[in-house]
């Protein structure tokens, strides 16, 4: 006989915090939705790593894969890249408050197009977040969204700047222009 637990566990972020995750996968908790992918291919390693490194570490923390706290929504997003003001943030704990964040990047594979330029693009405009670079190999190109506005599911960004890789895109929010001209694609499924 197998014993059954009946507790009724009703907050998603408990059972988020205490979610046990499969080694090579990730899991974040979009807009109180649990939701797992495996790990990401050497074109998104290679584009993250370019971007880190063209970000200066003397003025800015660069932290890959930590998850941000959004207030006013039931969201733990996991961008590829997080940067912040160096002298900024807590220095401990699992979650960044998304007010001290200065820009996010997702790098989009297959399986996330929809949560990258839709779902997290209005939850990261919700967290006030200043800039979010989306970087598409699918498609070789970069969207720079800015200038946040609104809230919850209606928060979007006033600005929207789209380049192809290969040409600059400005972040004047960090100061830096991003070279894209080494950033690899991949094979549109």
């Amino acid at each position: 006989m197998t014993a059954v637990d009946d507790r009724l566990i009703t907050d998603v972020t408990e059972i988020f915090e205490n979610l046990e995750v499969p080694e090579g996968y990730k899991a974040e908790l979009l807009r109180g939705e649990i939701v797992m992918m495996a790990g990401p291919d050497l074109v998104h390693n290679d584009i993250v790593e370019s971007v880190v490194d063209q970000i200066p570490r003397k003025r800015w923390r660069r932290l890959g894969t930590q998850d941000i706290a959004i207030l006013q929504e039931t969201s733990e997003p996991q961008p590829d890249l997080v940067v912040l003001p160096r002298d900024s943030g807590p220095h401990a704990g699992r979650l960044m408050p998304s007010e001290m964040v200065t820009m996010l990047v997702e790098v989009v594979s297959k399986t996330s197009v929809h949560r990258d330029y839709v779902t997290k693009r209005s939850i990261y405009a919700a967290g006030r977040v200043p800039a979010y670079l989306v970087i598409d190999p699918l498609v070789g190109k970069c969207v720079l969204l800015t200038e946040p506005t609104g809230v919850g599911e209606e928060a979007d960004y006033r600005m929207k700047r789209t380049t192809k890789f290969g040409e600059p895109v400005p972040l004047d929010v960090l100061g830096v222009t991003l070279d894209t001209s080494e950033f690899g694609t991949l094979p549109a499924s």
